[in-house]
């Protein structure tokens, strides 16, 4: 089966070899493009008040890569904060391989766990809800396009978590924020539509309607797809979702067939199967 695979092109590559090996002709048409962010001051002075942080949530993968990316020259008395007194919160397994990466232990590591029936912020609740005490400060890692304005603001719920849809991040904030922890966000990377050409457009509009099977991780690639093809009707298209709320954008939309799975190989494999 033909398999279109929406991830930022890095991330796509990952997830086009495993199905590949699974049989399927799998192919990359990123829907997100990632970069640095357009100001990257706000992500330096985060760095320089990170160990007042009891904990640092990363919204995505790309936020732990980004923003550990962008860590400053510092003194060595508070290089080590996250092996000290300040937790890595993250919402799936992607965004904790990355801070492994980044060099965090483990142990200094909260998620959801691997058989969790979700990978969101609802899920992270329930491992970390008894870990902060009034008072203290939580860090939100997150993307430009994921709320309103850039840098760290207190009290900045904003829109958007990066897995499903913005709501996610803006429960957690509003969650935190009732049970007396000071809230902020800091902006460690941007994400945009790409730029697509004839090939890519062809690609897309032949794909809604031939059989093949879109993968979507975020709800932000949805949007997109609308935004780069706004003419096409997408009754015939197929799609598996990784979030109940990407599915929801889909169907928006007017994707015909939706699916929901975890963002496991094994868990999109049988979905994508379920459909042929």
């Amino acid at each position: 089966m033909r398999v279109i695979v929406t991830r930022p092109q890095r991330e796509a590559q990952r997830w086009v070899a495993g199905l590949a090996a699974a049989g399927h002709e799998a192919l990359a048409l990123p829907l997100i493009e990632v970069g640095p962010p357009a100001d990257p001051a706000p992500v330096r002075q985060a760095w320089a008040k990170l160990g007042d942080c009891a904990a640092v949530m990363f919204v995505s993968a790309n936020a732990a890569d980004y923003f550990f990316a962008s860590k400053p020259p510092i003194s060595p008395v508070n290089i080590d904060v996250f092996a000290t007194t300040t937790r890595a919160w993250a919402t799936g397994p992607g965004t904790v391989a990355a801070l492994r990466r980044a060099g965090l232990a483990a142990a200094r590591i909260d998620a959801p766990p691997n058989d969790s029936g979700q990978f969101d912020s609802e899920a992270l609740w329930q491992v970390v809800a008894t870990q902060l005490q009034l008072g203290q400060r939580a860090l939100i890692v997150r993307g430009d396009d994921e709320g309103a304005g850039h840098g760290a603001a207190n009290g900045d719920s904003g829109n958007a978590g990066s897995a499903g849809a913005g709501r996610g991040r803006d429960w957690l904030a509003t969650t935190l924020a009732a049970a007396g922890i000071r809230v902020e966000f800091v902006v460690a990377y941007q994400r945009q539509a790409p730029d697509w050409l004839a090939p890519q457009q062809a690609l897309g509009a032949a794909a809604a309607q031939d059989g093949a099977v879109w993968l979507f991780s975020s709800s932000q690639a949805v949007a997109n797809l609308r935004q780069l093809l706004p003419a096409q009707r997408w009754q015939q298209a197929r799609a598996v979702a990784t979030h109940p709320r990407i599915a929801e954008a889909l169907r928006q939309v007017g994707f015909g067939q939706i699916q929901i799975a975890r963002p496991a190989l094994a868990d999109l494999l049988a979905s994508i199967e379920s459909l042929a």
